[in-house]
């Protein structure tokens, strides 16, 4: 089997790359990436020299390149995305272009080549805020509120489109947060983790009252393969672990990791004024793709802790990136490549 990944230099991208090669020995992947800011060929120096990888630096934009290099591919995987939601905030036609008219093109290419499968990947961001106790269930209605969002849900709106007019299915995965290794600094936790690995403090949009589902990416990934390889063709599938608490909380279990509790934990939280549209809560029913077989491996425990150790190990990695620039904001989106 040959799988055309694009995103692959991203976070969830590239750790989806590195799944399949460690666990399915007949597969083959080409990495199509853009290599924009947050797409970085260090997250995969480890497997660059395997022959069953291959990089091929391209936007998903450029349909002629795509014509070219997609052919005698047995699945595409679409992770490639602008996926930070402040900077959709700042700027929303660099998402429209990569989320929607990016995501066309792919479809459009893979159609047009009869590529037998095509998972791609989405965001829970996509159904909007819902309150407590409720969870989103796969046919809900899309009600995005950020530039980001609405971009994505006007992809997975394409990908319906696909199959309803020229019969070719594109399944959809809404992912919960995900956190874990390579994992771009201008998102919540690595930001977090990498501000206090050099004494600084932690930047805590509004009252921290906001709620999130957090996913191991390791596990995400797993779940990633199983609906490409086993889920029904053309069908949406939530994936999220019920990890939920709200920022505030995960705030505090990271201090609390670097031996901050108390008054010390507090001293260390700069509230920062709140984002425009920042949706309170989110939370998917993963009923779906649970009957398939997935459940995470990882608590979220477990999965903090391991985290926090590879931020610790892996400087070379991520002080480059901090160092050019990546936001000091809080950022809570981990999507994409």
């Amino acid at each position: 089997m040959r799988i055309f990944v694009t995103g692959g230099a991203g976070f969830i991208g590239s750790n989806f790359i590195r799944h399949v090669l460690e666990r399915q020995p007949d597969v083959a992947v080409t990495n199509y990436d853009k290599l924009t800011y947050a797409g970085n060929p260090e997250s995969l120096r480890d497997v660059a020299d395997d022959p069953r990888y291959a990089f091929v630096h391209g936007d998903i934009c450029d349909g002629e390149l795509l014509a070219e290099v997609l052919p005698g591919h047995d699945a595409v995987v679409n992770f490639a995305a602008e996926s930070h939601v402040d900077r959709s905030i700042d700027g929303a036609n660099e998402f429209m272009l990569a989320n929607v008219v990016g995501a066309n093109t792919l479809f459009n290419a893979a159609l047009r080549l009869e590529i037998p499968r095509f998972l791609h990947i989405s965001t829970d961001e996509v159904y909007g805020s819902i309150a407590e106790p409720g969870a989103f269930v796969e046919g809900d209605a899309l009600e995005p509120n950020s530039p980001y969002s609405a971009s994505k849900a006007a992809a997975d709106l394409l990908a319906r489109a696909y199959g309803a007019t020229y019969g070719y299915p594109i399944t959809v995965t809404r992912t919960a947060n995900n956190f874990g290794p390579y994992h771009f600094p201008e998102k919540v936790i690595p930001l977090f983790v990498t501000n206090l690995i050099d004494g600084g403090s932690v930047p805590l949009y509004g009252d921290g009252r906001n709620v999130r589902d957090w996913t191991y990416v390791l596990d995400n990934c797993a779940a990633q393969w199983l609906v490409l390889t086993q889920g029904e063709p053309g069908a949406v599938y939530n994936v999220g672990a019920g990890n939920e608490m709200s920022n505030k909380e995960l705030t505090y279990a990271i201090l609390s990791r670097f031996g901050l509790e108390g008054e010390a934990a507090d001293a260390a939280i700069e509230f920062v004024p709140d984002r425009p549209g920042h949706d309170l809560r989110y939370s998917v029913d993963a009923t779906r793709v649970r009957a398939l077989g997935w459940k995470p491996e990882h608590t979220f425990e477990e999965a903090l802790d391991a985290t926090i150790t590879w931020y610790r190990e892996h400087e070379w990695w991520w002080r480059p990136l901090k160092q050019g620039g990546a936001s000091r904001r809080q950022g809570t989106r981990t999507r994409g490549g």
